[in-house]
């Protein structure tokens, strides 16, 4: 199969580096012409161009640029695709990237990689990023059948779990467990730097280890990431924000009150209720 990749970034190569290894023919585009040749170096892609026009021959086209990008890369890209060509994507909010795609090309379906790392750029790019990891995607009422089958083959064959839903229901779960936990983080930095003596700065920073790395790793990744999520599930995560510091204020109104047994009922409840999220996944399940 033909499959072209616009975005040659840690998502867009990662895709490349799989799905040529199982065989199809990749054809990338990317807006610089250097990650484009670091691109054919690297064995992302088998062809690689900064003109949309290289993808005339692909039957899937994945986009895998940032949520901002995409309506318009698609409105750049229809001259150029065989009518029956299926374009696909891989933002991070779904509701927005549909209600402006759909109506633009009908064989597009929504998707969703639940993979990914603090870093960016076709350099980051690494073979089995998206496997036992979810995929979500999509599909609409106006959605091809056929066009969803594809595309979920060509994602359970990067051994990811796949998992389908409503796009608005996916905006909603994902500002919970995707885009809060990045603010959540990124305020997590933002007050250890607020530390007024810079001795102890100094030792807060040599200290840092892995509780730190593993609660501050996505807030400290792409900035521009974070801010499209907020851009476009604005509602959801300002839902998700104002819970968050509810429970906040719960946990330090514990601590003024020196309620220590209270406060170790309610990491007892967090120690059992984490399994919830982290535990196994039934592949296929509906969400």
């Amino acid at each position: 199969m033909n499959i072209g990749i616009v975005g040659l970034g840690l998502i867009g190569g990662s895709l490349g580096l799989d799905l040529r290894r199982l065989g199809h023919q990749i054809l990338g585009v990317s807006r610089q012409e250097l990650t484009c040749q670091l691109a054919r170096e690297r064995g992302v892609v088998d062809e690689a161009s900064i003109n949309l026009t290289l993808l005339a021959a692909a039957d899937v086209v994945f986009i895998c640029t940032p949520v901002a990008a995409i309506a318009p890369t698609v409105q750049q890209l229809i001259p150029h695709l065989s009518p029956e060509a299926i374009i696909t994507d891989v933002g991070s909010v779904k509701a927005v990237v549909i209600d402006a795609v759909a109506p633009l090309w009908h064989n597009f379906v929504g998707g969703h990689p639940m993979a990914g790392n603090e870093y960016s750029g076709i350099e980051a790019a690494v073979s089995g990023l998206f496997a036992g990891n979810p995929y979500v995607l999509t599909p609409v009422d106006t959605t091809p059948p056929a066009s969803v089958k594809t595309v979920e083959q060509i994602v359970r064959s990067l051994a990811a779990k796949v998992y389908f839903c409503h796009p608005q229901e996916h905006d909603q779960a994902v500002a919970w467990i995707s885009h809060l936990p990045v603010m959540v983080s990124a305020s997590l930095i933002d007050a250890c730097m607020t530390e007024t003596d810079p001795e102890v700065l100094d030792l807060v920073q040599q200290f840092a280890s892995s509780g730190f790395r593993d609660t501050s790793r996505v807030g400290g990744g792409n900035p521009e990431l974070g801010v499209m999520m907020a851009r476009y599930n604005r509602e959801f995560l300002r839902r998700s924000l104002l819970s968050y510091r509810q429970s906040l204020d719960q946990l330090m109104e514990l601590v003024e009150q020196e309620n220590w047994q209270g406060l170790e009922k309610r990491l007892q409840q967090t120690q059992s209720q984490r399994s919830q999220f982290l535990g196994m996944r039934d592949e296929g399940l509906m969400i």
